[in-house]
């Protein structure tokens, strides 16, 4: 599961009725999420098709993950946690430049995808979490119920989900693993329509601290990004059929 930190603190927002303040703030956030996946989509085909860069990958003499396959699934949590507390510290064009070298290396990892599930089960469960993740994008921003405290309870199941992989990984129990990821599918699908809420009422605020709405948006996309990804793999988990 990638790791997803989607309970940002977006402070000293002023809230103003504009509505299109608000659409045009969350065209920029859905422009570079869009462009994440881009990017992600073909390096996940690249390193998964060319042999060369496969090989960067797996050792062909013991067949076994090399340096720097361990090197690209940790990266991404690097990348996350700097492009997060350097949001105020890094300029923007900087800061851009991280996050496409974080969606490419996410990229990379999610290469082993191709070589673990049939390409049909992947493009049907990818067009089905971008189903999912439409719907509840919609949702979110058509709603007048406050989401606040359901996107708190989906951040402390979030929490729960990341705990019981970690146990997982010692247990190795296919039980578990199915619930975790039936209840991951719950949660992200639960927090696509929050953040999207959310990203909704910062788009209409003037006020972000000291970083601008560029920075806001970046953020936004690197949120939603992570949102699809992790409803991706979580039905991936459920419905994907392997080699």
């Amino acid at each position: 599961m990638e790791n997803n930190n989607p309970n940002y603190v977006y402070e000293n927002v002023i809230q103003i009725n504009e509505a299109d303040s608000s659409r045009k703030f969350l065209a920029n956030v859905f422009l570079w999420m869009f462009i994440a996946l881009g990017v992600s989509a073909f390096c996940a085909y690249a390193f998964a098709t060319t042999p060369s860069l496969l090989q960067l990958m797996i050792d062909t003499t013991t067949n076994q993950l090399s340096t720097f396959a361990y090197v690209v699934m940790f990266a991404p949590l690097a990348f996350v946690l700097l492009i997060r507390f350097g949001l105020n510290k890094i300029s923007y064009p900087i800061l851009a430049l991280l996050f496409v070298a974080y969606a490419a290396v996410t990229g990379m990892s999610l290469s082993f995808i191709l070589l673990i599930y049939t390409a049909g089960s992947v493009v049907s469960v990818f067009l089905t979490a971008s189903l999912l993740f439409g719907v509840m994008a919609v949702a979110g921003y058509t709603t007048h119920q406050d989401l606040t405290k359901f996107g708190s309870i989906m951040v402390m199941l979030l929490i729960g989900i990341v705990i019981a992989s970690l146990v997982n990984m010692f247990m190795h129990s296919s039980g578990l693993d199915m619930i975790i990821a039936y209840v991951g599918v719950a949660v992200f699908v639960g927090l696509t329509a929050y953040d999207v809420q959310k990203l909704k009422r910062i788009g209409a605020g003037i006020e972000y601290g000291d970083a601008s709405s560029k920075k806001m948006a970046l953020m936004g996309g690197l949120t939603l990004y992570l949102d699809f990804i992790n409803l991706f793999l979580m039905l991936l988990r459920v419905f994907g059929r392997r080699r």
